[in-house]
């Protein structure tokens, strides 16, 4: 093997590395907390909707579980231009994101408002409780506990998801280690250091997400 590694030459672009980190934070966070928000309201539709309503929702539903993260982010990327709306790369991304959480964390969240017992939300339906305040007083709360943990996980799933990004000229983290690798032919070196950030990262949203229900929710929430 002729492969000579230069362990110094990846270090000296730790930094980017860790700049493009950032971006696959902040991409992930907005994205994945905005479609959580929409989750609840979506799966409180389509618990309590009418017809029409729940058969839209299902749709929705079906559509992007079934349908590759990276398919819904070329349609957005490229087929909005056709129709004049005009996004930049990390827009279409973050749509992409919302709207493929929003579908997963709903079918999660429906399970959780099915479980709230009738008699909580007749109770509420008697203090003359607005839908909104349903959700903020009694379902929230109820579900919180229950489904803490499968979204936790799947917040961290969707951190790992992101790498996508890297095809549409985002520079998050894969994004600017491909760039880098291309630049300095570091390949393994860049690439075990971005590895490596990825994994520090999920345990750090893992920790910070198990101390987060812990405190917040008291659920008993395993880093690992």
């Amino acid at each position: 093997m002729d492969y000579t590694f230069q362990w110094g030459v990846a270090f000296k672009y730790l930094p980017d590395l860790l700049g493009g980190a950032w971006v696959t934070f902040h991409l992930t966070f907005i994205g994945f907390w905005i479609g959580l928000a929409a989750a609840v309201f979506l799966a409180v539709g389509q618990t309590y909707g009418g017809r029409g309503l729940r058969r839209a929702i299902s749709a929705y539903v079906v559509f992007f579980t079934n349908t590759p993260s990276l398919v819904t982010a070329f349609f957005i990327f490229y087929g909005l231009p056709e129709v004049g709306i005009l996004w930049s790369p990390y827009v279409c991304i973050l749509v992409n994101l919302i709207l493929n959480a929003a579908a997963f964390l709903t079918d999660v969240i429906r399970g959780g408002v099915a479980s709230v017992r009738i008699a909580e939300m007749e109770a509420a339906e008697t203090l003359g409780f607005s839908m909104l305040q349903k959700i903020r007083y009694v379902i929230v709360p109820h579900i919180a506990k229950v489904l803490y943990a499968p979204i936790s996980n799947l917040y961290i799933v969707f951190i790992l998801g992101s790498a996508l990004a890297a095809i549409f000229g985002v520079e998050e983290l894969t994004g600017t280690a491909f760039n880098i690798a291309s630049d300095t032919f570091r390949t393994i070196e860049i690439y075990t250091l971005a590895a490596g950030i990825y994994v520090a990262m999920t345990i750090i949203a893992s920790t910070i997400l198990a101390l987060a229900g812990r405190w917040a929710f008291r659920v008993k929430a395993r880093i690992f």
